[in-house]
């Protein structure tokens, strides 16, 4: 068997072009980093969305809500077709800006993404939403 994941140089070369595509609310831009079969989940959706046109729709609401955000790039550790990011989002909420710490897989083909599951702590940023 061979392993083919991505090193941490690759990995933050593609992460320093997809990871800006999640800030200034550019759905269409964001969802071209994915396959036309890609599968994504985030702590919201943990049964995910398929497919490039479905991701889309998600994104337009998503970065709709979150136009500000920031996200960078961590480290990373290579896994099977791609690598584990590991990142810093900064999201202001109301007056204040929530900095949440998590992990993504990145799974990619053709050097599109075709599997991204986000994985993080919530609790801050939903405390923040409610007002707390």
């Amino acid at each position: 068997m061979q392993f083919h994941g991505m090193n941490s140089e690759d990995a933050r070369k593609f992460a320093e072009k997809w990871l800006p595509a999640w800030s200034g609310n550019r759905p269409e831009l964001l969802a071209s980093f994915y396959t036309e079969d890609a599968i994504y989940s985030d702590p919201a959706i943990p049964e995910g969305v398929r497919g490039r046109d479905s991701l889309q729709l998600y994104f337009v609401k998503l970065l709709g809500r979150n136009p500000e955000w920031v996200w960078v790039h961590r480290g990373s550790i290579p896994i099977q077709d791609g690598f584990l990011n590991h990142w810093r989002a900064s999201i202001p909420v109301a007056e204040r800006t929530v900095v949440a710490e998590g992990v993504c897989t990145v799974q990619l083909r053709d050097g599109l993404i075709y599997a991204n599951h986000v994985i993080f702590d919530r609790s801050e940023l939903l405390d923040a939403l409610s007002g707390g």
